[in-house]
């Protein structure tokens, strides 16, 4: 007797808070909210059919699948360097280059890259034949030569002095005794002089290398 006793009273203050538990919920409204969400649930279940359940247990299965794939590929730890990305607009700039490399070769037809493909193969060509037969230590030793003894800029300098000369000098007189006057200078005879020697040094240049047939 005094068990049933026990147990009904142990009934009666579940019951009771039961009871409150429900008031409360009256109160704050969230048994209506209750009520919306079972109806809404209800009405998601009523208009879904068997395909859609399957398509959607075959999404959930995907993107299940999905975070494992990501989870064991080890791309968390390529988050900070995308973040990285995002914040320094690094991605941003990747995204128009991509952007503009698409655009390119969009509009690249066949006969373009045909012919970029020419120019690359024959680049490629004159790299290994001036590899192969060794021009380029040459063109730098010549570059070398040419800066140590300030040819070039000698050069320069002089074609720019005598165009000022030029345009300042006076119009030759003509004749014998005009050419005569040139030619007595001393300044004239020293050119002349050096460009002989010029030719002379250079004809024993080509002559120690002759011309391949």
């Amino acid at each position: 007797m005094a068990a049933v006793i026990s147990e009904r009273n142990t009934h009666d203050a579940e019951l009771s808070r039961a009871r409150e538990a429900l008031a409360s919920l009256v109160n704050n409204g969230d048994l209506d909210r209750l009520v919306h969400l079972a109806r809404l649930i209800g009405s998601a279940q009523d208009a879904m059919n068997d395909e859609m359940v399957t398509r959607l247990s075959a999404m959930a299965g995907d993107g299940l699948d999905l975070l494992d794939r990501v989870n064991h590929s080890g791309v968390v730890k390529a988050l900070p360097a995308i973040t990285a990305l995002v914040e320094n607009g690094d991605l941003e700039r990747l995204v128009h280059l991509a952007r503009l490399a698409g655009a390119a070769q969009d509009s690249l037809n066949d006969e373009m890259v045909t012919r970029l493909a020419g120019m690359a193969g024959d680049a490629l060509c004159l790299v290994d034949r001036i590899t192969r037969t060794g021009a380029v230590e040459r063109l730098l030793g010549v570059a070398e030569q040419v800066e140590k003894t300030h040819v070039l800029t000698d050069f320069l300098q002089c074609l720019a002095g005598a165009a000022a000369e030029a345009a300042q000098a006076p119009m030759p007189k003509g004749g014998i005794g005009g050419l005569w006057e040139i030619v007595k200078q001393p300044e004239t005879q020293q050119t002349i002089q050096f460009l002989m020697l010029v030719g002379k040094h250079f004809r024993s240049c080509r002559l120690a290398h002759p011309a391949e047939p």
